[in-house]
């Protein structure tokens, strides 16, 4: 019996290799806005990041999330983007325990 395929994505925070479903996708819009992709299927250049605060952070401080999208983020797109990693660690850490 064939094993089903899982397709995997490289986090742009931390360069580790995971299922897609198990990451953030973050997408530049045709019209150049960006945003976070709660579906993972809307059009447009996405990245990929863990649920993780640290992965957010390097990726938002390091430039690496313009880097992928191949855009700058504006200072809105960016604090949005930050709340929503830091929210997401706390989300998490409610679940564990």
């Amino acid at each position: 019996m064939r094993r089903k395929h899982v397709p995997q994505r490289t986090c742009v925070g931390c360069r580790k290799i995971r299922p897609k479903r198990e990451m953030v996708r973050i997408v530049r819009t045709p019209d150049q806005g960006v945003k976070i992709d709660e579906s993972g299927k809307a059009p447009g250049r996405g990245a990929y990041l863990c649920r993780e605060r640290q992965c957010w952070e390097r990726a938002l401080s390091e430039k690496r999330l313009d880097h992928a999208l191949q855009t700058g983020l504006s200072r809105e797109e960016w604090e949005t983007l930050l709340e929503f990693g830091q929210a997401l660690e706390l989300t998490d850490e409610a679940s564990k325990g």
